[in-house]
């Protein structure tokens, strides 16, 4: 059985004969206890391409100290990862597997780098004898395993100080401030595998950086490092980012991280509108089988996270309201109703990441990250391409917004507005991907359609509450309780949803006024 611990921790940059300051001067430090020196043997693993690496994802099995095993180590900030962690064994446990598919799939894992570190352990402890944080003092030997390492080694000696259970992050600066007075630097690698795969690289393929971590990101720059300079590469960095998102969040989904569902759904919709709004840069004739399986994920992962958002909401209001309008079982009715629908659903999600259509949609969105389709309409400027593109999706939203307003409130104007809320997601998402090139205007074309989305989605959400209300309530009255409870939220459900009709209109008046559209063009 794996289990998960969030590992807090710095690393310095040492030399064989560096010696550590007296720390009892560090704020809270009563003593520093030495724990002795412990041997680790650790084999790490990765794909042929390093793919592993390249995500700053970490897979290795240790011998030696206290926590022999298997370990593999998400990123979660600078300087925090989650540690899973299972049980020493001769091949990768399936629980650990099942978090690396999404980015191995059907690609072999092979020992890649095995490092071996003599470890002086110190404890630094507070007044009351409780743990603050454990220093080490690494000397380690690394060695390349793969083929085209041809045996490469390399030695280094760092310091790591590593935050105790529940410490306080900001302990960590206080032990900084003392190293660094005694010459101590940080280290310029992020992790002992980082620094092991630089410094034994082949000369042929060594890097600048050197550091195993993947390249992009929010700089304003293409894949590579390349200048977004044409209306195709603003597209793909988006595109690229909302595919990366899906991969990196499957591992989140299945540990049930706190709305990792729900980011992942989001970025199966942000990616399918790219690829609709943006059909001038991308060819439809591949996108379209993608975009299509793409629904398919979206709508299966929205089983599970509908459910969570109703059940919240249902919480919620009860909640809200007096016990004495609390008539009969009701909170217990509820939670009765909410454990029904959840049962099965967390085997029912894994189940559907680890099935052959996800993997093969996973292949295909790899096919098309390396080999985008693009159109002659990718080489056009960005800013007048990409606002067209966005300005169109703002008319179809428009269009149904008057469709919807032209029904008297019921059913019909209900269906509409659903309908509405979804080209207003598909209009932001457009803005969002125009944003880089198109500024300002962009960014307050996303908060004013996201306003309208916001209060479309809860128009929405109100409408799926009223129909589990009036199930509950019948359900209720079957047994033999009192449906009064249940009513009144019903009745309040109701007003809550003519209350955001009645505010829409206002709402999309500041999201579709002539100067938003004039700024978007610029």
């Amino acid at each position: 059985m794996a289990d998960s611990k969030r590992e807090i921790e710095r690393k310095y940059e040492a030399a064989p004969g560096t010696r550590l300051p007296d720390l009892t001067r560090a704020a809270g430090v009563l003593e520093v206890a030495h724990r002795g020196v412990h041997e680790l043997d650790a084999v790490y693993y990765d794909t042929e391409d390093l793919r592993l690496a390249a995500a700053s994802l970490t897979l290795r099995r240790r011998t030696g100290g206290d926590d022999e095993g298997w370990h593999l180590k998400f990123p979660v900030a600078s300087g925090i990862r989650d540690e899973i962690r299972a049980p020493l064994a001769d091949t990768l446990p399936a629980e650990l597997a099942a978090l690396l598919r999404s980015r191995v799939r059907h690609t072999a894992l092979a020992p890649v780098v095995r490092l071996r570190s003599a470890r002086d352990v110190h404890h630094l402890l507070a007044a009351d004898g409780s743990l603050l944080a454990e220093l080490s003092v690494d000397r380690v030997r690394a060695e390349r395993l793969t083929e085209d390492g041809g045996g490469a080694t390399a030695q280094w000696t760092e310091l790591e100080v590593e935050l105790a259970d529940d410490g306080d992050p900001a302990f960590l600066d206080v032990v900084e401030r003392r190293l660094r007075e005694a010459g101590v630097r940080p280290s310029a690698s992020a992790s002992k595998l980082a620094r092991a795969l630089a410094e034994t690289a082949p000369a042929t393929t060594r890097r600048g950086n050197g550091d195993g971590r993947g390249s992009g990101g929010g700089d304003g720059r293409g894949s590579g490092g390349r200048a977004r300079v044409t209306a195709g590469d603003h597209v793909l960095t988006y595109v690229r980012e909302q595919i990366e998102a899906i991969i990196a969040l499957d591992p989140a989904v299945r540990r049930d991280l706190p709305d990792s569902l729900h980011r992942m759904r989001v970025a199966t919709r942000r990616l399918r509108s790219a690829f609709t709004t943006y059909r001038k840069v991308l060819d439809r004739a591949v996108t379209d089988p993608v975009r299509e399986e793409l629904k398919w994920l979206a709508t299966e992962l929205g089983v599970e996270r509908d459910r969570e958002v109703l059940a919240e909401r249902l919480r919620t209001a009860l909640a809200e309201l007096p016990r004495t309008l609390c008539l009969g079982p009701v909170r217990g009715r509820l939670r009765i109703w909410s454990a029904a629908r959840r049962a099965g659903s967390r085997r029912r999600t894994v189940a559907l990441l680890d099935g052959r259509r996800y993997l093969a949609l996973l292949d295909s969105l790899d096919a098309l990250r390396a080999d985008p389709p693009l159109l002659p309409g990718a080489a056009r400027k960005p800013r007048k391409a990409l606002a067209r593109a966005v300005l169109k999706d703002h008319d179809r939203l428009a269009d149904r917004i008057r469709h919807a307003l032209a029904h008297p409130p019921g059913h019909e104007r209900d269906l509409a507005l659903h309908e509405a809320r979804k080209a207003a997601k598909r209009a932001r998402y457009a803005g969002e991907a125009a944003g880089p090139a198109l500024g300002g205007p962009a960014e307050r074309f996303v908060r004013r359609t996201k306003a309208v989305q916001t209060l479309l989605g809860d128009h929405q959400d109100s409408v799926v509450a009223r129909e589990a209300l009036r199930d509950l309530a019948v359900q209720a009255h079957a047994a033999g309780e009192s449906a009064f409870t249940w009513g009144l939220l019903y009745g309040r459900e109701e007003a809550r949803a003519a209350a955001g009709e009645r505010e829409l209109p206002e709402v999309w008046r500041r999201a579709s006024g002539p100067e938003l559209r004039a700024d978007l063009k610029g």
